[in-house]
């Protein structure tokens, strides 16, 4: 079978390969998987791969791109990490996690951390998604990141190393999910041999976390959406079905005796708690008629008073800010005494003066991230970007220092993925998703790896056309 022909060196020589140690030399952990692989002919892979791509249609694992929706690709060769180190993994998350949720906290609280000036006050204060209609906000059980994708990536030398924080609104879970369907339909004996942790429990963690608001006021809970125009709306509807949660738009919407109340079948119903999928954006676009001229001010507020619950609270985006993840270490260290466990990747701001100068001088060399952006947007990859796209970028970061960020360009991590019925190398990451239920981090046992499925691509994203694969956690 064609992994005899998987060279590592031949994709990336820099990158560590998630399932060989050398030429040759398979990494302990895959190797029941590359048995069961080197047993199937060329065709029968591409009869896996083609019939796991078939599956996903029918459960509806697409995501939209402009006015068309696509089933996102899908690589049958799973991702595959061993408990011990997941152990290790998963006990990061969840200190990032608790830092990110007391820095948050503290931010529209004492403000505590800018006082000791461990984070700048005006880089706080500066960013798009801080909002101080949130001082003095204290959210059911002090939670502001209920639910938080953490991207991952692997250094060179194997190195877990945390690339962006997401907590608005990370998407991608019902993708993991499904990719999980499809892979026990297609190839339920590989998933006997392997026994990898099972992957099913995600909506019922997800929905205790929604219970726990109606404890704090009467009413139901729901899923906040755009609607079919959201790249994740599959999504909004998986979760809503698995958690047996009304899926409300903002049209159905209306506050009445100082309460949010969304239209059903059996008229207006009062709601305690909503999961957002979508930013603030999604509230400043309520029509709640002329007593609430501001929906944003008048969604706060609501929350402020305790009628209302929000998952993720509003204001938390102020933790997506990739200027502000820089100073999560210190974030640990500040409020956990803790050392980091997970590194992040080297981070030059640009607010800075002599980090400025740094990247504006390698910029040919440098990944620079609008502070503010997200799926690969305003971004400029410089070892594939030309003179005048670097010289555009360079005129933006002069003009919007405080915008922008730069990191070095992070060799990730490679693995074996089918491509036109062929075992090439291909880079990839891996966004783990953590949920916060009072006192208790619900790590969940796997997550969403993103796989390019071009040559030498770094970009990962499904909106610039990357894939994903299945994680499978060891027991």
């Amino acid at each position: 079978m064609q992994f005899d022909h998987y060279h590592p060196q031949d994709y990336s020589p820099a990158s560590y390969d998630e399932y060989f140690a050398s030429d040759g030399v398979p990494r302990p952990a895959v190797q029941p998987i590359l048995q069961w692989f080197r047993q199937q002919s060329s065709q029968n892979l591409a009869q896996i791969d083609a019939a796991t791509q078939n599956v996903l249609q029918e459960l509806g694992a697409t995501f939209r791109v402009g006015d068309e929706d696509r089933v996102l690709p899908f690589d049958p060769i799973p991702r595959v990490i061993a408990a011990e180190e997941w152990q290790q993994v998963a006990a990061g998350l969840k200190q990032r996690v608790r830092a990110l949720n007391q820095f948050c906290a503290d931010i529209y609280g004492e403000q505590q951390i800018l006082q000791a000036e461990v984070v700048p006050r005006d880089v706080v204060t500066s960013a798009r998604r801080y909002l101080p209609a949130c001082q003095g906000l204290q959210p059911p059980q002090g939670i502001w990141c209920h639910i938080s994708g953490i991207d991952l990536v692997r250094d060179r030398q194997g190195q877990w190393c945390v690339l962006e924080d997401n907590v608005r609104e990370p998407s991608g879970i019902a993708y993991v999910l499904k990719n999980r369907q499809a892979m026990q339909q297609v190839v339920p004996d590989l998933l006997e041999t392997v026994q990898p942790q099972p992957a099913g429990d995600y909506a019922q963690q997800l929905k205790a976390v929604l219970s726990s608001f109606q404890g704090a006021t009467a009413g139901a809970v729901g899923i906040l959406t755009t609607g079919p125009t959201s790249s994740s709306y599959s999504e909004h509807v998986t979760l809503a079905e698995q958690m047996q949660v009304p899926l409300v738009r903002p049209q159905e919407l209306a506050i009445q005796e100082g309460a949010l109340h969304y239209w059903s079948d059996r008229g207006w119903q009062r709601l305690a708690g909503l999961y957002r999928r979508g930013d603030t954006e999604l509230f400043d676009d309520l029509d709640l008629g002329a007593d609430y001229p501001d929906s944003l001010a008048a969604i706060i507020e609501l929350c402020q008073q305790g009628q209302l619950a929000i998952a993720n609270a509003i204001g938390a985006g102020i933790a997506d800010d990739k200027v502000i993840y820089a100073y999560v270490p210190d974030m640990i260290r500040f409020y956990l005494s803790e050392e980091p466990l997970l590194p992040n990747v080297q981070t030059y701001l640009c607010w800075r003066e002599g980090d400025r100068e740094y990247v504006l001088d390698h910029l040919d060399e440098l990944v620079v991230k609008a502070a503010s952006a997200e799926g690969g947007d305003d971004m400029l990859m410089g070892i594939h970007s030309t003179p005048q796209e670097r010289a555009a970028f360079a005129d933006k970061i002069r003009q919007r220092p405080r915008a922008y960020m730069a990191q070095p360009t992070v060799s990730l991590s490679q693995m074996p993925t089918v491509i036109e019925g062929q075992v090439v190398g291909r880079h990839t990451d891996l966004r783990p998703f953590v949920i916060h239920q009072g006192d208790d981090l619900y790590v969940y046992p796997g997550g969403l790896t993103r796989v390019a499925l071009e040559a030498g691509e770094l970009v990962v994203n499904s909106s610039q056309g990357g894939g994903a694969k299945d994680t499978w956690i060891l027991s």
